[in-house]
Protein backbone atom coordinates (compact mmCIF):
# COMPACT_ATOMS: atom_id res chain seq x y z
CA UNK A 1 0.00 0.00 0.00
CA UNK A 2 1.27 3.47 -0.90
CA UNK A 3 2.12 5.89 1.84
CA UNK A 4 0.12 9.09 1.86
CA UNK A 5 1.90 12.35 1.14
CA UNK A 6 0.97 15.88 2.16
CA UNK A 7 2.67 18.69 0.27
CA UNK A 8 2.68 22.00 2.12
CA UNK A 9 3.20 24.94 -0.20
CA UNK A 10 4.26 28.04 1.76
CA UNK A 11 5.69 30.30 -0.95
CA UNK A 12 3.91 32.83 -3.12
CA UNK A 13 3.85 32.06 -6.84
CA UNK A 14 6.27 34.89 -7.60
CA UNK A 15 8.90 34.46 -4.86
CA UNK A 16 10.94 31.76 -6.56
CA UNK A 17 10.61 28.21 -7.85
CA UNK A 18 9.14 26.63 -4.67
CA UNK A 19 5.48 27.11 -5.62
CA UNK A 20 5.98 25.54 -9.03
CA UNK A 21 8.06 22.70 -7.55
CA UNK A 22 5.32 21.89 -5.03
CA UNK A 23 2.78 21.69 -7.85
CA UNK A 24 5.12 19.57 -9.96
CA UNK A 25 5.60 17.09 -7.11
CA UNK A 26 1.84 16.87 -6.59
CA UNK A 27 1.16 16.33 -10.29
CA UNK A 28 3.90 13.69 -10.60
CA UNK A 29 2.66 11.83 -7.55
CA UNK A 30 -0.91 12.02 -8.78
CA UNK A 31 0.15 10.53 -12.11
CA UNK A 32 1.37 7.48 -10.17
CA UNK A 33 -1.87 7.24 -8.17
CA UNK A 34 -0.21 8.12 -4.86
CA UNK A 35 -2.58 9.38 -2.16
CA UNK A 36 -1.63 13.06 -2.13
CA UNK A 37 -2.99 16.08 -0.34
CA UNK A 38 -1.89 19.66 -0.81
CA UNK A 39 -2.00 22.39 1.83
CA UNK A 40 -1.57 26.07 0.99
CA UNK A 41 -0.12 27.85 4.00
CA UNK A 42 1.43 31.26 4.73
CA UNK A 43 2.21 33.09 1.45
CA UNK A 44 1.31 29.90 -0.43
CA UNK A 45 -2.35 31.00 -0.23
CA UNK A 46 -1.56 33.63 -2.87
CA UNK A 47 -1.32 30.76 -5.38
CA UNK A 48 -5.07 30.31 -5.06
CA UNK A 49 -5.96 33.97 -5.49
CA UNK A 50 -7.89 34.66 -8.65
CA UNK A 51 -6.69 38.28 -8.60
CA UNK A 52 -3.14 37.42 -9.64
CA UNK A 53 -1.45 39.37 -12.41
CA UNK A 54 1.73 37.38 -13.07
CA UNK A 55 2.57 39.15 -16.32
CA UNK A 56 3.01 42.41 -14.38
CA UNK A 57 5.92 40.72 -12.57
CA UNK A 58 7.06 38.95 -15.74
CA UNK A 59 6.18 35.60 -14.19
CA UNK A 60 4.45 32.57 -15.62
CA UNK A 61 0.90 31.94 -14.44
CA UNK A 62 0.50 28.79 -12.31
CA UNK A 63 -3.25 28.64 -12.96
CA UNK A 64 -3.04 25.81 -15.48
CA UNK A 65 -0.97 23.71 -13.06
CA UNK A 66 -3.49 24.34 -10.27
CA UNK A 67 -6.42 23.42 -12.52
CA UNK A 68 -4.66 20.17 -13.49
CA UNK A 69 -4.43 18.90 -9.90
CA UNK A 70 -7.90 17.24 -9.82
CA UNK A 71 -7.29 15.72 -13.28
CA UNK A 72 -4.20 14.00 -11.83
CA UNK A 73 -6.14 12.69 -8.83
CA UNK A 74 -4.98 15.37 -6.38
CA UNK A 75 -8.36 16.32 -4.97
CA UNK A 76 -7.50 16.70 -1.28
CA UNK A 77 -6.77 20.44 -1.32
CA UNK A 78 -6.61 22.52 1.84
CA UNK A 79 -5.95 26.14 2.72
CA UNK A 80 -5.10 27.69 6.10
CA UNK A 81 -7.86 30.01 7.28
CA UNK A 82 -5.44 32.09 9.35
CA UNK A 83 -3.14 32.59 6.34
CA UNK A 84 -6.05 33.78 4.22
CA UNK A 85 -7.19 36.18 6.93
CA UNK A 86 -3.70 37.58 7.56
CA UNK A 87 -3.29 38.34 3.86
CA UNK A 88 -6.76 39.82 3.32
CA UNK A 89 -7.91 36.93 1.15
CA UNK A 90 -10.60 35.43 3.39
CA UNK A 91 -13.87 35.43 1.47
CA UNK A 92 -12.17 36.36 -1.82
CA UNK A 93 -12.71 34.26 -4.97
CA UNK A 94 -10.16 31.48 -5.39
CA UNK A 95 -8.91 29.74 -8.54
CA UNK A 96 -9.48 26.30 -7.08
CA UNK A 97 -11.81 24.96 -4.41
CA UNK A 98 -9.89 24.06 -1.26
CA UNK A 99 -11.14 23.15 2.19
CA UNK A 100 -10.49 26.03 4.59
CA UNK A 101 -9.03 24.79 7.90
CA UNK A 102 -8.49 26.44 11.27
CA UNK A 103 -5.34 25.84 13.34
CA UNK A 104 -6.70 22.76 15.17
CA UNK A 105 -7.82 21.16 11.91
CA UNK A 106 -4.39 21.86 10.35
CA UNK A 107 -2.67 19.94 13.11
CA UNK A 108 -5.06 17.01 12.68
CA UNK A 109 -4.56 17.09 8.91
CA UNK A 110 -0.78 16.86 9.16
CA UNK A 111 -1.08 13.94 11.60
CA UNK A 112 -3.21 11.99 9.08
CA UNK A 113 -0.46 11.81 6.46
CA UNK A 114 2.45 9.36 6.49
CA UNK A 115 4.90 11.80 4.89
CA UNK A 116 4.98 15.61 4.70
CA UNK A 117 7.00 17.77 2.33
CA UNK A 118 7.20 21.51 2.90
CA UNK A 119 8.27 23.86 0.12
Amino acid sequence: MSKSLLIISRQSPWSGPSAREALDIALAGGAFDLPIGMLFLDDGVFQLSSAQQPTTLQQKDLGANLQALPMFGVEALYVAQRSLAERGLLGQPMRLAAECLDDAALSALIDRYDQVITL
